[in-house]
């Protein structure tokens, strides 16, 4: 195939090609190796280096799972710089699916959790559509709510660097993906599977390996009875008055409370404290119940001091919660964003 941005032998930029999904997809048949650009949780964009094998060999996984055929229309309404929408083009491309831009006419679909609920809120025909929900954890409300609209909700966790980690319906209800070992050392999940990347192109960045095969970019979690609990990524914190607080504690938390809606915690500068822990809802009205679950489960040190609402968390242009834009946004009391309490 013309057009295959190398950045090494057999390295195949993925992104710089004008057709990223077909060259991926070319590249499994010449066994090539892939680098994919990704931000980390600092934001940072890096390239993982991975084999295109390893992303190929969950395609028949993840077409069972989904029951995508030849004739599946699958809706990935989200860019192709992400891995997540790319592997979504390149699977769908793979299983003889029609990948279309209109999502009347979809059965499946994949979207981030913040997507689903603005396609929900405007009214988005679900109805009959297999929706795979991932890029940040699914909570159990909105699971519910795209279900009364009609929809089938799949979930997965994985990573950039470690593909496909975890599958169900939702948060509270993910299991190992199919040939995936995954098991916690000391609150850190690790994992062992054929979809593992090999690294970063030119940089060591956040991917461990042990000696046994397993791998971690550090996010905290636990399993047990076949459960895996993710909380998040340990850098995301804040230290406000000399203590560290890791906000994915925080939300995870404050989350049952939150109902439908979603809750995000960031921290603001302070001149005093370094920085105030801030809860962002969508749902404002929800706020007195979050605030009353806050001093019955945290400790006074990781209550949010401050309550924002807004009608839409910021995204990035994956389609993840912009957590750095929310947070200025939150400080300087913008657009759209009502102070609370």
């Amino acid at each position: 195939m013309s057009g295959r941005p190398r950045l090494s032998d057999r390295l195949l930029d993925a992104a710089a090609c004008p057709d990223p999904a077909a060259a991926v997809l070319d590249a499994t048949v010449r066994g090539d190796r892939l680098a994919l650009r990704t931000s980390g949780t600092s934001g940072a964009t890096r390239s993982v280096v991975r084999s295109a094998a390893s992303w190929s060999h969950s395609f028949p996984h993840v077409s069972a799972l989904l029951s995508v055929g030849h004739d599946a229309r699958v809706w990935v309404p989200g860019p192709l710089s992400s891995t997540m929408n790319l592997f979504a083009a390149v699977h769908a491309a793979w299983a003889g699916a029609t990948v279309v831009s209109d999502p009347r006419v979809a059965t499946h679909a994949h979207l981030t959790p913040s997507a689903l609920a603005r396609c929900l809120d405007d009214g988005a025909p679900l109805t009959g559509v297999h929706v795979l929900v991932a890029g940040d954890r699914l909570a159990v409300g909105l699971h519910d709510q795209a279900a009364a609209a009609g929809a089938r909700i799949s979930h997965y966790y994985g990573a950039a660097e470690l593909s496909f980690v975890a599958w169900g319906s939702h948060e509270d209800d993910l299991h190992p993906f199919p040939e995936v070992d995954v098991v916690d050392r000391e609150g850190v999940l690790w994992v062992r599977s054929p979809y593992l990347a090999d690294g970063y192109e030119g940089e060591p960045g956040a991917l461990l390996r042990d000696p046994d095969g397993y791998a971690t970019v550090g996010d905290r979690g636990h399993v047990a009875g076949g459960l895996v609990r993710v909380l998040g990524r340990g850098t995301e914190a804040v230290t406000t008055s000399g203590v560290t607080v890791l906000v994915a504690d925080v939300e995870h938390a404050l989350r049952p409370a939150v109902a439908g809606g979603e809750l995000v915690v960031v921290g603001v500068p302070h001149p005093d404290l370094g920085a105030v822990l801030c809860g962002v809802l969508t749902d404002g009205a929800r706020v007195d119940a979050v605030r009353a679950r806050a001093r019955s489960v945290l400790d006074r040190t990781h209550r949010p001091r401050r309550w924002f609402a807004v009608d839409h968390l910021p995204l990035t242009a994956a389609g993840k919660v912009d957590r750095a834009g929310l947070a200025t946004l939150v400080a300087s009391t913008g657009e759209g964003v009502r102070r609370l309490l």
